[in-house]
């Protein structure tokens, strides 16, 4: 493993070029999926939201009940799931 210094001076510069990239990107990012945006939206229109999702659900029920019962017995796996791994870490 013999590496120049002339390679390992340019991929450390390589690395902390892209950190910044990196870090550039995450702050854009940010922007998109800022929570206290969504959490003001939400506190200012809990009511529409709540409404919306009632609907939602009756017509998912009317329209395809096999896809509510899909969705219910993947909560079933999740929660069996958390639990599991409950148990293994006492």
């Amino acid at each position: 493993m013999n590496i120049d210094i002339n390679e390992y001076n340019k991929l450390l510069i390589e690395i902390e070029n892209l950190k910044l990239i990196n870090k550039e990107l995450e702050d854009k990012l940010k922007s998109y999926t800022n929570p206290t945006r969504n959490k003001k939206y939400y506190e200012k229109n809990s009511d529409i939201v709540k409404e919306k999702a009632k609907n939602y659900m009756e017509k998912l029920k009317e329209t395809n009940p096999e896809k509510l019962k899909e969705w219910r017995h993947q909560a079933y796996l999740n929660s069996k799931e958390k639990l599991k791994k409950k148990k293994e870490n006492i």
